[in-house]
């Protein structure tokens, strides 16, 4: 870590909330690290010095308007958008995950503003990225609309699917912080082996 950096990682570390255990992502697979993002956007002006950080790497790829998929991402897409004076908007999801599916949850910018997307090159920005859910369903819905997605951005990348995901289709990947993460199809789970039940993201 470069030593400029750390403070910024610091920050970043003090407002999330990591929890150990076992737990089910949005995309099927599960994993052994949970992140309370609420609790990233209580004090938005602790967090709008690490977006503008974000920002300016995000910067660098020619952008004509930023997506973040609702809620987390929405907001610091919103962030980033505001820093760089560019277009902004959100996906939904429309569909939630169906049991036994990997990356099955659907999402979609609204009606109203996909004519806008055509031809315009985007950057799809989230709060974390983990096994990339929301990511690669935000990435599917912008192609359709005529945009031309060209990078992604995040405060925190955890493992190696979301930079093989931005490898695979050749975007830029900006980030302020990555870390290890370890996330398994439920066939292959380690903790489902050693009969670790699954835990409920909302308990405390």
């Amino acid at each position: 870590m470069n030593a400029p950096e750390a403070p910024l990682h610091e920050d970043l570390n003090s407002l999330l909330a990591p929890r150990r255990g076992h737990f089910k992502l949005e995309s099927g697979h599960h994993a052994d690290m949970w992140l309370d993002l609420d609790t990233l956007f209580v004090h938005p002006m602790r967090l709008r010095p690490i977006a503008r950080v974000l920002a300016a790497r995000l910067a660098g790829h020619d952008l004509e308007a930023v997506c973040g998929p609702v809620i987390g991402g929405a907001l610091v897409a919103q962030m980033i958008a505001m820093e760089l004076d560019l277009e902004f908007f959100h996906a939904e999801r429309i569909e939630a995950p169906r049991a036994g599916e990997m990356y099955s949850a659907r999402y979609r910018v609204p009606n109203r503003t996909r004519a806008w997307l055509g031809g315009k090159r985007v950057a799809i920005v989230d709060d974390v990225i983990n096994a990339g859910s929301a990511t690669r369903a935000t990435h599917s819905d912008l192609t359709s609309c005529g945009a031309r997605p060209v990078a992604i951005g995040a405060l925190l990348v955890l493992g190696y699917a979301g930079p093989k995901f931005a490898a695979d289709n050749k975007l830029g990947l900006e980030s302020i912080m990555q870390m290890p993460s370890h996330v398994w199809e439920p066939g292959d789970c380690p903790l489902c082996a050693a009969k670790i039940a699954l835990e409920s993201p909302e308990a405390t």
